[in-house]
């Protein structure tokens, strides 16, 4: 009986798989990390992200070109547990998140 699974589609497989690995080991926040760029859900806005983070009594450092990614400044030990509450998916690395889903603001002089 031939396999209705194509032969391509486990290439696909991998390389997704690989990718998200990748991606999650590289963009992990250190743990000793003061600030982090936090991900809410895609679908809330930069009002609903900041509200959340402010409600967990972080400092906001810069919003990301995404609305749900914030970098924050968490304000205690504990921080990181708040802005779970609040409703944050994970913490990344704000370099990363910099790099990756940064504001280019045009330059006015």
């Amino acid at each position: 009986m031939p396999s209705r699974w194509p032969s391509w589609l486990n290439a696909a497989a991998l390389l997704t798989a690989s990718f998200v690995a990748v991606a999650a080991l590289s963009l992990q926040a250190r743990a000793d990390a003061d600030v982090v760029a936090i991900v809410f859900p895609p679908w809330w806005t930069t009002g609903d992200a900041f509200a959340a983070a402010a409600s967990a009594e972080a400092a906001i450092v810069r919003a990301t070109a995404l609305p749900s990614i914030v970098v924050v400044r968490p304000h205690t030990h504990d921080g990181l547990a708040r802005l779970r509450a609040a409703g944050m998916w994970f913490a990344i690395d704000p370099r990363a998140a910099g790099a990756c889903f940064n504001i280019n603001l045009p330059v006015t002089t």
